[in-house]
């Protein structure tokens, strides 16, 4: 299996797809490891299986509609395995393999098929916490999500630590690695993000979709418009924040999966020129993911 992942845009050959079936029951509100989940439990909408297949079966199929190879977790009973993005991720060449929230450190086993043939994986050790969404790749520049020991120590949601940005850094010397403090909250869904890729999205033609005031810090919204010029970014409001638009997913340079109920932001879309494979994805976004965090690109084209 040939591994090659430099950015987020490149012709996608092949991914690991989650699947959505045997999610378990309904947490309690208190055993909720993110602020959708519970909102919805709140909301007494809480995500529907069959939907929830539906909806990813439906993604699958646009994926396969444009010859990428799609690989799947072996199912595990009463087990979300919806988001393959956080368990395992490749750089370059490297399968990076990390440690993470006890909740879900089980989904791991579900692609021990499809990553024991993999000679080039690395076993993050258990200290450094990192999980796949906030990482995103840009060429010859790494972008990593992280919070510092104090918002760490504090938040479900917090799931990447100074550790693990120091990792990715030092395991990539020849790359320039960008780390940014993320905003978080267990209880309050538009004042949360979960992992980088809810608050950012590289797109073709560099171009970016931002949510601002997911970051902590003015002087990383500064650096970002430097890398990426303020006409080349798409700023998206904080209702969109919460219904995830940045967490697209490129096919290529030039298409994207998006939600259909996206509506302003599909239109930007078009309107600069890419196509847009819309797909209702609705009832997985209330477990706060959405066509990104459902994926492990194994391979894009060089």
């Amino acid at each position: 299996m040939n591994l090659n992942v430099n950015n987020e845009t490149n012709k996608l050959v092949s991914v690991v797809l989650g699947i959505a079936n045997d999610i378990g029951n309904k947490p309690s509100i208190n055993n909720c490891i993110d602020p959708k989940t519970r909102d919805s439990i709140i909301k007494n909408n809480y995500p529907n299986e069959k939907e929830c297949i539906e909806e990813i079966e439906k993604f699958a199929k646009v994926l396969l509609k444009h010859d990428v190879e799609v690989l799947r977790p072996k199912n595990i009973k009463n087990l979300n395995q919806i988001f393959s993005r956080d368990i395992a991720f490749v750089i370059e060449n490297k399968l990076f393999i990390p440690e993470i929230i006890k909740e879900r450190n089980i989904e791991k086993k579900g692609i021990d098929e499809i990553v024991k043939n993999i000679e080039n994986k690395i076993y993050i050790p258990k200290e450094i916490k990192i999980e796949g969404g906030d990482i995103i790749l840009y060429d010859d520049m790494i972008f990593v999500g992280y919070s510092k020991k104090s918002s760490f120590d504090n938040y479900k949601v917090s799931r990447t630590n100074e550790k693990g940005f120091e990792f990715i850094k030092n395991s990539f010397p020849n790359k320039k690695t960008y780390g940014f403090e993320l905003i978080k909250s267990d209880y309050d869904p538009y004042s949360n993000v979960l992992h980088l890729d809810c608050t950012m999205q590289p797109i073709g033609n560099k171009k970016l979709i931002l949510y601002e005031d997911g970051f902590k810090n003015k002087s990383d919204i500064e650096l970002i418009n430097k890398l990426f010029g303020k006409s080349n970014i798409i700023n998206i409001s904080n209702e969109e924040l919460y219904n995830l638009n940045t967490n697209i997913f490129s096919i290529d340079n030039k298409t994207i999966i998006s939600n259909v109920s996206f509506r302003r932001l599909n239109i930007i879309l078009e309107n600069l020129g890419y196509k847009v494979e819309k797909i209702r994805y609705d009832e997985i976004s209330k477990f706060g993911g959405l066509f990104r965090c459902s994926t492990l690109p194994l391979e894009r084209k060089v």
